[in-house]
């Protein structure tokens, strides 16, 4: 089928996916003028934090001051160098003056906002040490939880990994007319992995192994701190838990085998709760969890722990767990603690319905025969998609899209298959939120796939989405956000850096 014929068709697809997205909204526009509803000052600079007895710990870190508007729209996580917190309503008109004080030249990317391509955080916005550049934008999306972290070709891994990271919080109307958890009842939990050296300094690519099977530390943080213990009372609780590591992936179960209850994914909540035995949280993925601590007896404390799993059952690591267990060996870790309170119960349960989400079907996209596939590649010292790897605004015939379109995209990880022990890609699309269709796996790494399939929780929107090794997976694109050029790439953060990430053209 030609470009101009399957650009026309998909014109003519089923518009109700529209009417549900995430970034829906009437009078789309690149840029937004007049006073903001919310302005920021963030700056982004060298630091020393206290993280185990001894000496301080140097970081990379983000401070953030209210310049304009609700002066509790920025809160810091407590006792700790991420963050900070920003909290917004939709609809609102935000704006951030971002000051590089680092030694490098970084940006920001705000990861799993709608924005415009200006303030998308697009490597070649970057920006040099002692500079500044101003993101402004409407939030467009639904309430969920996001983030925002560097996104520098080449030391987007690094960076984060210093301490780069912090949340963005959006609320709306649908959210809080459900009377969910908050204030000291709706905790955020960012989960890390690190290595430390003996006098307590983050170490980092220590090996090539490391970059190209992705970096995995021997010390789990939850909020930069080790050993996290979160102090609750026995009633209900929302935690919204964020996989900031560089590759790591958690298989987070609690150590009594009860259920774990899904309410939100990376693009807010899902239609109604669901659970799972475990959780698959890959590397930027997002994830909210509905707690009820009054089921607790007074005084215990209820652990979460990341099981063990092989990454494939073919080729030369295939087993070793070498972003899964935690261990090179493959054994559990314990990732947090809950420390239950000695006051009365509060017994809650979840709303029955959570919000109002149009089905996905694939017929909604006019390319639904035919998607379009993106390959994970390989060669020697070289991981791509489709064979390329990144140029800053080099695109592809094929990497095109028309603004309003629907299309089913087929993720596909299967030449890595008899390399390296078959890699898991934890793929990111920016400038869109989209829905899971389907998966299916090779039957050769069918057993490894089976080992985490049980974590995945599909139902809501996404904008990153974890391919195990021999494994594809349709997703449903609406490219109603805004024209420009926008990235699609590989969420272990060595991986992108390598040239794994590439760019997409929606146009108008």
């Amino acid at each position: 089928m030609g470009m101009d014929r399957r650009c026309f068709l998909a014109c003519l697809a089923n518009a109700s996916l529209l009417a549900a997205a995430p970034g829906a909204w009437a009078g789309s526009k690149q840029s937004v003028s007049g006073t903001p509803d919310l302005e920021l000052e963030l700056r982004a600079s060298p630091d020393q934090v206290v993280i185990f007895p001894g000496k301080p710990t140097r970081v990379w870190r983000y401070q953030a001051k209210v310049l304009h508007g609700d002066k509790n729209a920025v809160a810091s996580l407590p006792d700790s160098h991420l963050g900070p917190i920003i909290r917004v309503q939709r609809g609102q008109h935000v704006r951030v003056h971002f000051i590089n004080a680092l030694p490098q030249p970084s940006l920001v990317h705000w990861h799993g906002l709608i924005v415009p391509e200006a303030a998308d955080g697009h490597p070649r916005y970057v920006i040099g040490p002692g500079q500044k550049y101003t993101y402004d934008f409407e939030v467009r999306n639904r309430a969920g939880t996001y983030w925002f972290h560097p996104h520098p070709h080449g030391h987007t891994g690094e960076q984060v990994y210093a301490g780069l990271a912090g949340l963005f919080i959006v609320h709306d109307d649908e959210e809080q007319a459900l009377g969910l958890p908050n204030d000291a009842q709706d905790v955020a939990l960012v989960l890390q992995d690190r290595r430390f050296d003996r006098d307590n300094q983050l170490l980092y690519l220590g090996s090539m192994m490391d970059r190209m099977m992705g970096f995995v530390g021997d010390t789990i943080l939850v909020n930069g701190r080790p050993d996290y213990v979160l102090n609750a009372e026995r009633r209900a609780y929302r935690l919204r838990l964020l996989n900031g590591s560089n590759s790591r992936i958690y298989k987070l179960a609690w150590q009594d085998g009860s259920p774990i209850m899904v309410i939100g994914t990376d693009g807010g909540l899902l239609e109604r709760p669901v659970t799972r035995p475990y959780l698959t949280l890959a590397p930027a993925e997002r994830v909210e969890l509905w707690l009820d601590l009054s089921l607790l007896a007074a005084g215990e404390r209820l652990r979460l722990l990341s099981l063990p799993f092989e990454t494939a059952s073919i080729g030369m690591m295939g087993g070793m767990g070498m972003m899964g267990g935690g261990t090179r060996g493959g054994s559990s870790f314990e990732v947090l603690s809950v420390q239950v309170g000695r006051g009365a119960a509060q017994p809650a349960r979840p709303p029955a319905k959570l919000s109002a989400m149009a089905p996905a079907r694939a017929e909604q996209a006019a390319n639904h025969r035919s998607p379009r596939t993106v390959w994970t590649t390989m060669a020697p010292m070289r991981l791509g998609l489709n064979g390329r790897v990144f140029e800053m605004t080099e695109v592809a015939d094929d990497e095109v899209v028309h603004l309003g379109t629907t299309e089913v995209w087929r993720l596909v990880n299967e030449a890595s298959m008899g390399m390296m022990g078959g890699m898991p890609h934890p793929i990111h699309i920016h400038g869109v939120q989209f829905r899971i269709l389907k998966r299916s796996v090779h039957p050769a790494a069918e057993s490894a796939w089976l080992g985490i399939s049980q974590g995945h929780v599909d139902e809501g929107w996404k904008d990153t989405v974890l391919l195990m090794p021999g494994e594809r997976v349709d997703v449903l694109i609406r490219f109603d956000g805004y024209p420009g050029l926008f990235l699609y790439h590989c969420h272990n953060l060595e991986h992108e850096d390598m040239g794994m990430m590439r760019n997409y053209l929606v146009k108008a």
